[in-house]
């Protein structure tokens, strides 16, 4: 296991953990020092707009704003910075892809592969544009520890599938899939693959080029970055065939009341003045996991982890989901206590942890159960983190007895 000594100096880091037992970093991770600083400064002595001002503080923020679409680029392996478009977050990523890629390729009997566990914002972007089209949607079902079941997709898959969409590392089951291989499956029959890698970014090195995926898409806020921005990465010939997402300022090349002409990707997905401070925050916030190394990171999430999986699948009354080699993600049910009741006592013992659906209703359904709790780790997370969960349960079964 990582040094707990370790955990307790990075826990130091982050001015929002403390003496709190934070086990909901898979919704939104906290921030260091180090990212909330650079925000700071951004939003005060080094603020100014981007791409429009002559003068120099506007110069330097442009300067700073770009130099961070390259360190996005290098950080998960892109060939080119023009391929990383800057999004509100991964949801919008998807919608976008959704919207000027399917939108415009796909046609009534073409079709779309999801899986059995992706997040809502996997499927109803996906949803909206079959209906618009007349597309039909097919699931890839799960193998029985929770994993993407790679080979039912390779049976199932036909060349009337045009996009496949799928999670790297799922944010219920923290079941990790193997992209090369799905992406070896969806290009098998021509069709294009989006990767959902929100749960993967933070503990995972990403290399697209590696992966071989179409689109790939993360948010920054669970990267221990700021909410409200994110990154789409997409092919460069796929980027320059795509219409716009949305019209206004900064996408355009010329504009006459007759006719608009656009820029090229990725400005043009990038209407309106952009949220500068955020990718400020996003550049801080790669800054901060490189120097740790992300390879330390996820042995680390995973050695907490096992331990917190042994100690609960020790209970008789509580069952834990997913696969025993989970990435930094470990969803449970106490027997005949409901999610909500489990996360407000532990809540009382200064424990936070997510419990509900998900967003991933369909999952939840497949799993037979109408939620779950869920722990989920981050860097800062150490073996104080553990004791506390498990003492929690134990008195939710005292409790509930």
């Amino acid at each position: 296991m990582t040094d707990v000594a370790q955990g307790l100096r990075l826990r130091d880091d982050f001015p929002g953990v403390g003496d709190w037992h934070y086990l909901d970093s898979a919704a939104t991770a906290q921030k260091p020092t180090a990212v909330i600083d650079a925000i700071a400064r951004a939003y005060g002595p080094d603020y100014a707009t981007v791409h429009r001002g002559v003068y120099e503080r506007s110069a330097n923020m442009t300067l700073a704003y770009e130099a961070a679409r390259r360190k996005v680029a290098q950080f998960i392996g892109a060939a080119s910075d023009s391929e990383v478009v800057y999004v509100r977050g991964a949801t919008e990523g998807i919608n976008l892809v959704a919207h000027s890629w399917a939108g415009t390729q796909l046609k009534a009997g073409d079709r779309i592969l999801l899986s059995m566990l992706e997040h809502h914002s996997n499927i109803v972007p996906w949803q909206i544009v079959a209906e618009r089209v007349g597309a039909a949607i097919d699931v890839v079902p799960l193998t029985q520890d929770g994993r993407i079941d790679l080979d039912a997709m390779a049976a199932m898959i036909t060349p009337a599938h045009k996009m496949v969409a799928l999670a790297h590392v799922s944010n219920v089951l923290g079941s990790v899939l193997d992209c090369r291989r799905a992406a070896d499956i969806a290009h098998g029959v021509g069709a294009k693959i989006l990767i959902d890698g929100c749960q993967a970014v933070p503990r995972l090195a990403v290399d697209v080029a590696a992966l071989d995926c179409d689109f790939y898409v993360f948010s920054a806020h669970k990267l221990y970055g700021p909410t409200g921005i994110g990154v789409l990465w997409g092919r460069q010939a796929l980027l320059d065939a795509m219409p716009p997402y949305q019209g206004g300022g900064s996408m355009i090349d010329k504009v006459t009341f007759e006719r608009t002409t656009y820029a090229p990707a990725p400005t043009r997905f990038e209407a309106g003045t952009p949220h500068i401070t955020g990718v400020v925050g996003l550049s801080a916030a790669i800054d901060y996991v490189q120097t740790i190394g992300l390879d330390a990171i996820h042995a680390h999430e995973c050695a907490l982890v096992g331990q917190a999986r042994a100690a609960l699948e020790a209970l008789n009354s509580v069952r834990v989901f997913g696969p025993e080699d989970s990435a930094g993600i470990l969803s449970f049910e106490v027997e005949g206590v409901h999610p909500h009741d489990v996360g407000t006592i532990l809540d009382e013992g200064g424990v936070a942890i997510r419990a509900g659906h998900h967003c991933a209703q369909p999952l939840m359904r497949h799993l037979g159960v109408e939620a779950t709790a869920r722990a989920s780790f981050g860097l800062y997370s150490d073996e104080s983190d553990v004791d506390a969960l498990v003492r929690g349960i134990a008195r939710v079964r005292k409790i509930f007895g």
